[in-house]
């Protein structure tokens, strides 16, 4: 009763954590009856392409029999040689059709469900063996449908058979008065109109059956609400656990920034407020680069760096809000400020001699030069 009760709370679509999850444990959803399927579907088309190959070969293998058993040397010896070169033969000449089946139920797993590694599916656990669980599991009401479905199919391949075997029947009489070639070549078309019957038949049931299959398993997958809240709690982390994330990446970024304030070529402040730390080598540059940016503490250890690294500091109010607000680390100066940083770094390439200078030029602004 509780059980059917949690599953009547299950009204969520599984997601996509939950399903990858169920497929590393090799819980997927799969139709045995699409692997029956495929398998007949290759072994038509083998039977239909190889068979000719294989009834000659068979033919041949089998003459020494009929037209001269008398040769064959009758001692064990002789006759364990002669079993094992047809058995060796007659490997060699199904091993393509075999090969064929085996490459078709792998592809038949793939198809379905993709590739797919699960190591715990194959590992050794006391539980599979209990006897108790295996009681179960065969008077379960999955069992249960496996066996009808089983039953139906049985049935319909049967009939189907049957039917296409009746305008046969006549034949089997006259095929053993046939030559061996006759009789394998009438014996093969009798086999591919079989399995085209019973490949009819499989087709429908393995789109039945893997619509109830991928039906059973999103059910069975299902989740209730709470189920969802949990996992999203989880998928979203301890909120403590990101903060000190997020801390440690903050410090981290800021030392790289600081580290990059040396070789600024002048540092724009509010003048206690904001400070910006650009980079500007007029050989390699198409434009000024901010470096560093910050804001009241952080602003002066940008200040404390520069000037212990004798890096120029310019006061210029609102060009440092405008480049705090606009530009990012290490992004190049946009159009709209070129006048403003352009008269900024000019006054300090003029006040280290780099530049000419010139009387009448002034930024409008107090310049500590350290």
């Amino acid at each position: 009763m509780a059980e059917e009760d949690d599953d009547s709370q299950k009204t969520e679509d599984p997601s996509e954590r939950k399903l990858s999850k169920a497929k590393e444990k090799g819980d997927v959803a799969q139709s045995q009856e699409v692997k029956t399927w495929m398998i007949l579907m290759g072994g038509g088309a083998g039977l239909i392409f190889m068979a000719p190959g294989i009834s000659n070969g068979i033919s041949s293998l089998s003459l020494q029999f009929i037209q001269t058993p008398h040769m064959i040397p009758a001692d064990f010896e002789h006759l364990r040689l002669v079993f094992s070169h047809v058995l060796g033969e007659l490997a060699f000449l199904l091993a393509p059709l075999m090969g064929l089946l085996v490459v078709i139920g792998i592809f038949s797993n793939v198809a379905q469900f993709g590739l797919m590694f699960s190591p715990e599916k194959v590992m050794f656990d006391l539980k599979k063996i209990s006897v108790l669980k295996g009681t179960k599991r065969m008077f379960s009401q999955r069992a249960l449908v496996e066996f009808l479905k089983g039953i139906l199919k049985l049935i319909a391949v049967g009939v189907v058979s049957f039917a296409l075997a009746v305008p046969w029947l006549g034949d089997l009489e006259v095929i053993p008065y046939m030559e061996l070639v006759q009789s394998l070549d009438r014996i093969n078309i009798i086999a591919i109109a079989l399995v085209a019957g019973t490949v009819g038949v499989m087709t429908v049931v393995a789109v039945m059956d893997f619509a109830f299959q991928k039906h059973t398993f999103t059910k069975r997958m299902r989740m209730s609400k709470q189920e969802v809240k949990d996992e999203h709690k989880q998928s979203e982390g301890d909120p403590h656990v990101k903060a000190r994330i997020r801390k440690i990446r903050t410090e981290r970024a800021q030392q790289r920034m600081m580290a990059a304030v040396p070789d600024a070529d002048v540092i724009i402040t509010n003048p206690t407020h904001y400070a910006i730390a650009l980079q500007y080598k007029m050989d390699d540059m198409a434009a000024p680069k901010l470096v560093a940016k910050g804001v009241d503490h952080l602003a002066m250890r940008i200040r404390e760096v520069g000037q212990a690294n004798d890096v120029p500091i310019v006061e210029n109010p609102p060009l440092a809000r405008a480049l705090y607000a606009g530009v990012d680390i290490d992004e190049e100066i946009p159009t709209e400020h070129f006048k403003a940083v352009a008269e900024v770094i000019g006054f300090v390439m003029r006040q280290r001699g780099d530049l000419p200078p010139q009387p009448d030029a002034s930024i409008g602004a107090r310049s500590q030069v350290q």
